[in-house]
């Protein structure tokens, strides 16, 4: 028996000895697949920062910075990003690779182990004018708030985050309803100004929510086509709000879904022309078309994208001429020009070819380095199929019921025209902000306090 048994050992640690073989083969040929797939991962990543760099491009708002020196390259930063392709890891630190595709979630500060990442408004080539705000976003004014995106945070979580902590903050020392003087108003019925308008509900106070557009232009006008919610959040009177990315028209319904089963009132269509503060330490604010408001308290969450720029060309008051995107599919057919070089321009131009426009798309410059990569892929495929002409270096300088005339390096030039949709961005309202006292500061790339808390 003993020979069998020694030939029965020999036999089993032939077969460990071959398991642990192969074990350490799967080890090596995973470990060597995982090499080859980083090096892969880097060789895009070196490209998109080479092209970022070639491009000029630059982040549009809200961004990180990292420090190479405290970072370990774990990567964490990576992948936390909701947008996938920001950052990426090179030579074993992390580097902004995609600028233009950074929306300030802010989710790779909060992802580092090792506080690498800042979050930094502005560069030294765009600064970006930012109202002063203390950590319950109070204004230099007393009692003048600012929340969401005209405050520098965008995104829906940050926005309705903002708004409900400063509501939090300012109810302890709110004084009580009055005649002929509102509590709260709220400027913008976005998702800072539903998250205060909620609050203020929850709270039992005498409100008044004010927005420039209906309900569904304040959604409508997000300038991108999906939005992306990194956290859920619990909306007073509502609940849990958890949507993860969501196109505008779903987030839409969302919105008049709360509307509906809260019964908020939000007074459209009005514009807010100034607000002052009074020597009792109150505000007025007036309203286009309306009479004007007293209040004890005032949050500003309208946005950054003000009012929209016009070109200041003869025949742009035209109704042919509009500054925003809804429908693509009601210009099929018709002769439309776009004018600007930004995201929306361009998303603006494939959309409407895709539905069957014929397009023409002019812009002052000569590339699109400051668009999404995406973005410019996609228009620079239009324009090669032959579904968008571009004109660059144009400018557009007159517009008659019929057709456009524009100048363009090789001289003037006249196009039949049905449309004209404008994106020159938005009148950023710094001279709104100023003429209430509050102090602006431009941000040129340094820390933005209230998004690295």
């Amino acid at each position: 028996m003993l020979p069998c048994a020694t030939t029965e050992v020999a036999v089993g640690l032939e077969i460990v000895v071959g398991l642990g073989v192969l074990a350490i083969l799967l080890v090596v040929v995973v470990s060597a697949a995982g090499m080859v797939m980083g090096m892969a991962r880097e060789s895009v990543a070196r490209a998109d920062l080479a092209d970022a760099m070639a491009s000029g491009a630059l982040p549009p708002s809200l961004h990180p910075r990292v420090d190479v020196g405290k970072c370990m390259g774990s990567g964490t930063c990576v992948d936390a990003c909701p947008e996938n392709d920001v950052l990426a890891v090179i030579d074993g630190r992390a580097h902004v690779v995609n600028p233009t595709a950074c929306i300030g979630h802010g989710e790779c500060l909060r992802a580092c182990p090792v506080d690498a990442i800042t979050l930094v408004l502005g560069n030294d080539q765009r600064g970006v004018d930012i109202p002063f705000v203390d950590k319950a976003f109070q204004t230099n004014v007393p009692g003048l708030y600012v929340v969401g995106e005209l405050g520098g945070m965008g995104l829906i979580y940050n926005a309705t985050t903002q708004a409900l902590q400063c509501m939090e903050a300012l109810l302890p020392s709110l004084p009580p309803a009055s005649d002929g003087v509102k509590q709260v108003v709220i400027v913008g019925a976005g998702p800072a100004g539903l998250a205060a308008s909620l609050k203020a509900m929850e709270a039992g106070l005498d409100f008044l929510t004010v927005d420039q557009e209906s309900l569904g232009g304040t959604v409508l006008q997000f300038p991108r086509h999906k939005l992306v919610m990194t956290k859920p959040v619990v909306l007073p009177l509502y609940g849990p709000l958890k949507i993860g990315e969501i196109r505008k028209e779903e987030l839409l319904e969302i919105w008049r879904d709360i509307v509906a089963k809260t019964g908020l009132q939000v007074m459209e269509e009005t514009r807010v022309l100034g607000v002052t503060p009074l020597e009792d330490g109150t505000f007025e604010v007036a309203l286009q078309g309306a009479k004007p408001v007293r209040t004890h308290r005032v949050v500003l969450a309208m946005g950054r994208r003000g009012t929209p720029r016009k070109l200041g060309v003869a025949g742009e008051a035209l109704g042919k001429v509009v500054y925003r995107l809804l429908e693509p599919e009601r210009y099929a057919g018709t002769r439309t020009l776009v004018v600007g070089g930004g995201d929306s321009a361009l998303e603006a131009a494939v959309a409407l070819a895709e539905a069957g426009a014929e397009v023409t798309l002019s812009y002052r410059g000569d590339d699109f380095g400051r668009a999404k990569k995406k973005n410019r892929t996609k228009i620079e495929a239009a324009i090669e199929g032959g579904k968008v002409r571009f004109l660059p270096n144009s400018q557009l300088v007159f517009i008659s019921d019929d057709d456009v005339n524009l100048t363009t390096p090789e001289g003037p030039l006249e196009l039949p025209n049905d449309y004209v949709l404008v994106f020159a961005g938005g009148v950023l309202p710094t001279k709104f902000l100023t003429e209430a006292g509050v102090q602006v500061d431009t941000y040129t790339g340094q820390a933005y306090a209230p998004a690295n808390r």
